[in-house]
């Protein structure tokens, strides 16, 4: 990378509950090869002592780590807005307080971002792990096809890299009920309707936490915040009405017994 060139990036991790696995989180951001960061960290009323770690954190790094608090439980978008608020960078990177990344993974997605111009947006595939280790690497998919964004979000959130631009444009994420655990989908709907594009790289720099713990927070109300987007994405890029039908497939997978869609979503169906 030309070492001329070293814009300051904003990472923005909502921490909640995440107690056990932060600090391994927070070391993958410590440990870029990439150093011109700021980790702002936001805690959504956590119930185990999540704050507290990040708290030792932000006191041990006080150049590179922000933590703020929201008063009270407020959902991933909300919090999400409240880093964005405190950020300074000109490109903004996520990361979550129970994964993991690769040491290259903000050189690799700036580098890109500075040699792509045309593109807001890029995000990896990812490794996807539990207690057994690596079950799953997903795939790279260059840019998404704009018909799919109905079926489904073009990438994964937590690996992304997206210039501030990108996010001023569309005022962050937007807070609704409707789009809890959909919010990154949403944003992706909303910067592709006014001309933003993204692209997914080949390299899987980003690992999943996908344990038993995390499958069980896929409740079916989610499954109808998928249709929900999904029903905005045919309507906002203006796409043919019959794709409304296919919006239906979350509903579908979510009637699964557990038993087949966990076997479903192992081999990255569901």
């Amino acid at each position: 990378m030309d070492e001329i060139k070293t814009p300051l990036i904003s990472v923005l991790m909502g921490i909640y509950n995440c107690s056990d696995t932060l600090g391994d989180a927070i070391e993958c951001i410590l440990n870029q090869t990439y150093q011109n960061f700021e980790l702002i960290m936001c805690d959504d009323g956590s119930g185990d002592n999540t704050f507290e770690v990040a708290n030792e954190y932000s006191k041990k790094y006080p150049d590179k780590i922000v933590l703020i608090k929201n008063e009270k439980n407020m959902g991933l978008n909300f919090t999400l807005n409240h880093c964005l608020e405190n950020a300074s960078g000109e490109f903004i990177a996520r990361m979550d307080g129970d994964d993991l990344c690769d040491e290259t993974r903000f050189e690799k997605e700036l580098s890109f971002l500075l040699e792509h111009p045309e593109y807001a947006i890029v995000s990896t595939p990812m490794k996807y792990f539990d207690e057994n280790g690596v079950f799953r690497t997903g795939r790279g998919g260059g840019e998404p096809n704009i018909k799919k964004m109905p079926l489904g979000t073009p990438f994964c959130h937590a690996p992304c890299m997206v210039r501030k631009e990108a996010y001023d444009a569309v005022g962050g994420y937007s807070v609704d009920k409707k789009l809890l655990r959909v919010e990154d989908w949403h944003l992706w709907i909303k910067m592709y309707a006014i001309g933003y594009r993204g692209y997914v790289l080949d390299e899987a720099l980003y690992s999943m936490r996908d344990d038993q713990n995390a499958a069980s927070r896929r409740k079916f109300k989610y499954r109808l915040n998928e249709v929900y987007v999904g029903r905005l994405a045919v309507k906002m890029l203006n796409l043919p009405k019959y794709y409304y039908l296919l919006t239906l497939r979350p509903i579908i997978v979510g009637l699964l017994p557990a038993s087949v869609y966990q076997k479903l979503h192992k081999n990255k169906i569901g």
